[in-house]
């Protein structure tokens, strides 16, 4: 079968190389509210904060494109990197799209989009 996809310039395989294509970001707030945070490397326009503004010495600095992080929260759940925006972040090559249905069940659907609801993701 023949490639369907058409590209100018560089397809996305040339340009991200073996790095995986999605960044899942996963931080919790001061009020316990959990965010999920999802970027697309292939776009333009999407972007990776990893530290927060704040004191450099407090920063996270061995952020590498591809690597899984688990480790921004210590067993007693406190941040072990006070700039770090992401306590646990991970990377794929599928986009997923993860949500709460409502009988309170967390559904990760892939490669098929989800409609969200807009919210102030900074409370």
């Amino acid at each position: 079968m023949a490639n369907s996809n058409y590209y100018l310039g560089q397809d996305p395989e040339s340009r991200l190389g073996s790095t995986p294509r999605f960044f899942y970001g996963l931080r919790k707030n001061e009020n316990g509210s959990v965010f999920l945070e999802r970027s697309d490397q292939a776009k333009s326009n999407d972007s990776i904060s990893i530290n927060n503004p704040g004191d450099p010495a407090e920063n996270f600095s061995d952020f590498e494109n591809g690597v899984d992080f688990y480790e921004g929260i210590d067993i007693n759940h406190n941040l072990v990197f006070d700039n770090l925006k992401y306590q646990q972040y991970r990377w794929d090559d599928r986009a997923i799209f993860y949500y709460v249905d409502n009988d309170g069940q967390l559904v990760a659907r892939i490669n098929n989009g989800h409609e969200y609801d807009n919210f102030d993701s900074e409370g």
